[in-house]
């Protein structure tokens, strides 16, 4: 199974105009909930592995939020000595993924990178087969 990547048009541009808001995001991309990269911006990282692997830190992150009742999943934020991944569920089969330096607010991170990943979601067809919770 493969994805067209979206090279151009309104999902780029709000992943342009993330990272122009937010100056410490060293890279973002878009993926389907099953790892398939649909659009990026992620210069000095291999954006498939990047889908990938976040695709299963929001499969996680939304087992984790169910297994404690806490509705559903919007996001999660992993923290290393350099710097952040955070994960945003962007509608119900796709989801954002930012990858930031140290210097970043993380609370303006979640304040710009939110309404990003809802406006996302709108503008992705969902596939019945791969909504999130099903």
């Amino acid at each position: 199974m493969t994805s067209q990547l979206i090279t151009e048009g309104p999902v780029v541009e709000e992943l342009r105009e993330l990272r122009v808001r937010l100056p410490h995001i060293l890279g973002v991309l878009v993926a389907s909930i099953d790892g398939l990269l649909i659009a990026q911006d992620t210069p000095d990282v291999e954006p498939e592995t990047m889908a990938a692997m976040s695709a299963a830190q929001l499969g996680l992150g939304q087992q984790m939020v169910a297994a404690v009742n806490s509705g559903g999943f919007r996001d999660t934020v992993t923290t290393g000595t350099d710097g952040y991944v955070a994960t945003f569920a962007a509608g119900p089969s796709a989801l954002l993924s930012v990858i930031a330096g140290p210097e970043l607010n993380v609370g303006r991170l979640h304040h710009e990178a939110r309404p990003v990943a809802a406006r996302i979601g709108e503008l992705l067809p969902s596939s019945p087969l791969t909504q999130l919770g099903e």
